[in-house]
């Protein structure tokens, strides 16, 4: 697999993710409790995997190479659009945390509310934001990156994932769980 192909499986993942936690989301509007636990687990997926490994290697490998390479349309693209969303998709994370934490020592309604209200935003966010790298993100730096730099990113991600195959491993483990236990296949 190259460098963006790479990236497009990890969409495919994150996207199951997403699933997964718009299923929990309708479970607590239908009564369920809100699982702490549960919520801390799917925060740190979000971190390490959407966030730390996957939008780290967008950040340091693919989206560098086409902001020095393509010219100003794709820093544009780039600075203005795809990290604006990757810091959004941070905020929600935080704020979610927090709505948590508040939740976990003292149960009430409004942060709940906000439980709820970060985690559909930070999943629509991701939904909108996959999109827009699938159909027209990586198919523009696919088609006007040249060959050597296209080489270098599957370089510097071939050495990127080296150094993640526990941490990633152990996310995916966490998401199979997470898509056993809520059936969002």
């Amino acid at each position: 697999m190259n460098g963006i192909e790479v990236l497009l499986k990890e969409h495919e993942n994150i996207q199951l993710f997403i699933s997964a936690a718009e299923k929990i989301c309708c479970g607590i509007l239908d009564g369920d409790p809100v699982d702490g636990q549960l919520f801390q687990d799917m925060i740190q997926f979000g971190q390490d995997y959407a966030d730390h490994y996957h939008h780290q290697k967008e950040e340091q490998i693919l989206f560098h190479e086409m902001s020095t390479q393509l010219g100003p349309l794709a820093e544009k693209l780039i600075q203005h659009g795809m990290l604006v969303e990757h810091d959004l998709g941070r905020l929600h994370l935080s704020e979610l945390k927090g709505a948590l934490e508040r939740y976990c020592a003292e149960p009430n309604t409004l942060d709940k509310l906000r439980i709820l209200t970060e985690l559909t935003g930070y999943t629509n966010l991701l939904k909108r934001h996959i999109e827009k790298e699938n159909n027209a993100v990586y198919p523009f730096g696919q088609h006007n990156l040249s060959e050597e730099c296209l080489g270098r990113i599957d370089c510097a991600t071939e050495a990127f994932e080296s150094r993640w195959t526990e941490k990633r491993q152990e996310s995916l483990r966490f998401l199979e769980k997470l898509m056993k236990q809520t059936n969002a296949f």
